[in-house]
């Protein structure tokens, strides 16, 4: 057993009010959660020469973060899909290692792979399933499924029409993953295609949502044309990603769509995260503002958002840069505290099905808890200062500094 104790702790939904809150781990999993006066008292019950205790002083507990998009085989190089097409199957394993480690010390310890080549993601998965303190637990899609000439073809998932889609779930399916990943519109990162432009039609998309369901998994979807976002939701599609409304120039919100996805309880992983003063590609520099309004209008509108980083894709998005998410969505978007600490905790396990396991200190889930030095709910930059993390109730030794300097 290990009790783990700190000054506050935010639970994933509200502040806990309990003096010197104290974790207590058993089996990788959260036995209780309780005052520190009486936590050497469960200890104290339970089998007392394997209980140790790890008081860490003024810090906030809080559950490990959890981002719903990233992709672990990206290097966040200029050209990251021609570097994860051009190495060996060996490089890039040991580049998603690397990734992995980095994403863990920032206090991610759940993540959703939304794109990689060769199921490479799929056999990191199963290694960081035997040694947690190594790396986040992975949610893995494989290759994203795109049409011969889309957006992240050169990473194999190509597929056309009704039946190779349908196909493409099957093989996906078979191969063991987590989430179905498909691409419904282009993508800036690809040339020869248009992120306002959509790369499947609607009976395309719900072959897919049909099929995927019929397996059991979830599907979410690449999402930045107008017509793809209102098209994947009428699809039947269980999240999606960006949610830009993109047009060739602009961005162009569609109101009834977007009341539409808050009706239908469809998530939003808004991609905001990035570092401060990022240099943009000029298709999303011109558009950040614009999105950022969009991503207020969701809001007001009641649409579930959650934040997916995104991380690997460029410069502005390294690995672990999840946490400045949190700022951003309080200063730009106005969120309480509190709701941006939901949508990289509670509320994006909950989108990533493991919302009875993670995102949350309390009894029964898993035991994946960061420390972070000072009170996120009072300042959002405190989740950048990580002073420890813990994965399955198991320590990760190597913490570093922050992504950036809080």
């Amino acid at each position: 057993m290990l009790a783990i104790r700190g000054t506050r702790l935010f639970d994933g939904e509200r502040p806990a009010k309990l003096a010197s809150p104290t974790v207590v781990i058993a089996d990788g999993r959260i036995l209780d959660v309780r005052p520190g006066d009486s936590a050497s008292a469960v200890l104290a019950d339970n089998t007392p020469s394997r209980a140790t205790s790890a008081d860490l002083g003024d810090v906030t507990l809080m559950p490990g973060l959890v981002d719903t998009h990233v992709h672990l085989g990206f290097d966040a190089g200029p050209d990251p899909i021609g570097r994860l097409a051009s190495v060996s199957a060996d490089e890039a394993l040991d580049m998603m290692r690397a990734a992995a480690r980095t994403t863990l010390a920032a206090g991610i310890t759940t993540v959703r792979d939304l794109g990689d080549r060769d199921y490479l993601a799929l056999r990191l998965r199963d290694e960081l399933a035997q040694r947690p303190s190594e790396g986040p637990q992975v949610l893995a899609a494989g290759p994203p499924i795109t049409t011969t000439r889309g957006h992240c073809g050169a990473l194999g998932g190509k597929a056309d029409g009704v039946d190779g889609i349908k196909a493409a779930v099957r093989e996906h399916a078979e191969r063991g993953v987590d989430v179905i990943k498909v691409m419904a519109s282009g993508g800036v990162m690809t040339e020869g295609t248009r992120s306002e432009l959509p790369q499947y039609g609607l009976h395309e998309l719900r072959a897919a949502a049909e099929e995927a369901h019929r397996l059991g998994l979830p599907i979410t979807a690449h999402a930045h044309a107008g017509q793809a976002i209102a098209d994947v939701l009428a699809a039947g599609f269980d999240s999606i990603e960006h949610c830009s409304f993109m047009t060739a120039d602009g961005v162009e919100p569609h109101a009834e769509t977007i009341a539409a996805i808050a009706a239908a309880g469809v998530a939003v992983s808004a991609t905001l995260g990035m570092l401060p003063d990022p240099t943009l590609p000029p298709a999303i520099a011109t558009r950040i503002n614009a999105i950022i309004d969009l991503l207020r209008s969701m809001t007001l509108a009641g649409v579930t958002i959650v934040c997916g980083s995104d991380a690997g894709i460029g410069p502005p998005k390294p690995h672990g840069v999840l946490p400045h998410a949190v700022r951003q969505f309080v200063d730009e978007l106005g969120w309480p505290p509190a709701e941006a600490l939901g949508a990289v905790t509670s509320r994006a396990a909950r989108v990533c099905g493991l919302g009875d396991r993670k995102g949350r200190i309390a009894p029964g889930f898993d035991a994946d808890i960061i420390a972070v030095n000072g009170d996120p709910l009072r300042d959002p930059a405190a989740v950048l200062d990580v002073r420890a993390v813990f994965r399955m109730g198991q320590r990760c030794e190597s913490v570093p500094a922050p992504v950036t300097p809080a």
